[in-house]
């Protein structure tokens, strides 16, 4: 949605604000450009599937996957008239520590 609301710690982290926060459309596109430039290693995408009500949808990036590890994360967005409303992203004991450690930095 154009005045979509992201929350996570790595707003914190790429963009060196106090809160996660990044609001709206044009914001998101920026730190998301940030996000794909500083991927670490263990940022990997395996899932097993997502839960939905049709109004939140839900899913898990575990940190055990059937190939190694990977940064554990959970994603929940609200969506409305089919769009993104607020995005919330939980992070787990190994992607803080990989924030911890200076992961997601651009090189």
């Amino acid at each position: 949605a154009p005045d979509i609301i992201l929350e996570s710690p790595l707003v914190r982290h790429l963009l060196g604000r106090e809160d996660g926060i990044v609001r709206g459309r044009d914001e998101l596109r920026g730190f998301v450009e940030k996000v794909f430039l500083t991927q670490p290693a263990l940022r990997q995408r395996y899932r097993k599937g997502f839960f939905t009500d049709g109004k939140t949808l839900m899913w898990e990036y575990p940190r055990a996957t059937v190939s190694g590890q990977q940064m554990d994360l959970v994603e929940v967005m609200e969506i409305s008239d089919g769009m993104i409303q607020h995005h919330r992203i939980y992070w787990g004991w190994l992607g803080l520590k990989i924030l911890d450690e200076g992961g997601h930095r651009p090189s």
